[in-house]
């Protein structure tokens, strides 16, 4: 949402780029060998209670990173629908983390901390690493037989904002409690089971957790940013063409042409009432209300860069309207249909109508009258591709490419 480029190259130039992951990674790596991840009894008395410096240096970094990202969000510096979440497998998801816990019990070391140990030759990590490729190179070899078991219990980009159906501020208020209260748990196991002296612990632990606290709640009670608001963040670069350039509004032959792309995943929704939708609508449109569109983006978000989405609605007052919140929420490849439903009926079903002329109409009224509701059952429906070669129109949908994950996989 601030004026920062989308990626580090185009900030650095591509070696540029590289020189900056290159000296992020050393800094990772860097810190998780001074904090003692190289070694792997160390790391594998975190399950026996009696060292619990990875969950400190862990969680530390998980809710400094979120306070960090939310904080950036609410003062309008970062848009969180950028930030890459993996979506969410749960079953898929639980018996990895368990497969991955006891590894790390046996072998004393997780992928990120083997490679650590690696650069200081350190025997075992150098045999945990070697293992880790062996289960990569198992897995790419198996994975075709549980293929349904490894995509089930999908459900998208799903956070504990969705779970708890709560604020993001109040969410990442009781996270922060959370860790701060492990951390107050970790250090009395340590003590009991570790035989540390707790008395020995920096103070300045404390001015670290209150200030966290502390904007934390400054977090809370900002809030994020609203849909409006952040359409008025973009209102000065797509206004004038959605408005002035009508560089968004797609012809209804130019949407025959994409229904007949196959290069191209394309959604039409349909924003009309149910009642509109049933009387007539185009074959393969699915029928969202404003509401529901807003609530399944998340998703949307996750299709493939060749994904084209079109809103629709009768005329165009609705569609531009969900188009402007779907643009908000950081949707690539979304168009409105020209004229809405009422044009492309002038199009396609209608007599010498395939090069009527546009009339953009006020309200969301339908102009055509039917005698039942037809819904996808009517010629007009799925007009003749042949059609468009009688048909002018100007192309506008240009796809857009999106940011993919970047990476990921514990410290």
């Amino acid at each position: 949402m601030a004026p920062f480029p989308v990626n580090v190259t185009s900030l650095f130039g591509q070696y540029g780029g590289y020189v900056v992951f290159l000296l992020i990674g050393f800094a990772f790596g860097y810190a998780l060998e001074i904090a003692g991840f190289a070694k792997s009894d160390k790391l594998a008395a975190q399950f026996y209670f009696k060292d619990l410096t990875v969950l400190k240096v862990m969680f530390t970094g998980i809710i400094v990173a979120m306070v960090g990202i939310f904080l950036a969000s609410a003062l309008g510096l970062l848009d969180y629908n950028l930030v890459w979440v993996n979506p969410t497998y749960l079953w898929p998801g639980i018996v990895g983390g368990l497969i991955m816990g006891v590894g790390f019990i046996l072998g004393g070391f997780c992928p990120g901390t083997s490679l650590v140990a690696v650069a200081t030759a350190k025997i075992d990590g150098i045999f945990f690493a070697l293992g880790v490729l062996f289960g990569i190179f198992t897995f790419g070899e198996t994975v075709e037989y549980y293929t349904d078991f490894f995509y089930s219990s999908y459900m998208g980009r799903f956070t504990l904002m969705d779970w708890l159906n709560l604020p993001t501020g109040v969410v990442v208020l009781l996270v922060l409690l959370m860790a701060l209260f492990m951390f107050w748990g970790g250090e009395k196991l340590e003590a009991i089971f570790g035989g540390v002296d707790i008395k020995k612990a920096p103070k300045m632990r404390y001015a670290g957790a209150g200030a966290l606290v502390m904007v934390a709640l400054v977090v809370l009670l900002i809030g994020q940013p609203t849909v409006a608001e952040k359409w008025d963040a973009l209102s000065v670069e797509k206004g004038p063409e959605l408005a002035d350039e009508r560089a968004y509004q797609i012809h209804p032959a130019e949407l025959l042409s994409l229904i007949h792309n196959d290069d191209i995943k394309l959604f039409m929704l349909d924003i009309r009432s149910e009642s509109d939708y049933n009387l007539f609508h185009i074959q393969d449109a699915e029928n969202y209300s404003y509401d529901e569109l807003e609530q399944i983006v998340g998703t949307l978000r996750l299709e493939p860069s060749n994904a084209v989405f079109v809103v629709m609605s009768n005329n165009e007052e609705a569609s531009t309207e969900a188009w402007k919140m779907l643009q908000a929420e950081r949707l690539h490849n979304v168009y409105i249909l020209e004229g809405g439903i009422n044009y492309w009926l002038n199009v396609f079903a209608t007599e010498n109508g395939h090069n009527a002329a546009l009339t953009l109409l006020p309200g969301e009224d339908m102009t055509f009258t039917f005698d039942a509701a037809l819904g996808a059952n009517t010629p007009a429906s799925n007009p003749d591709h042949e059609l468009l070669e009688e048909i002018e129109f100007t192309p506008k949908v240009k796809l857009e490419l999106k940011a993919g994950p970047s990476g990921g996989g514990c410290g």
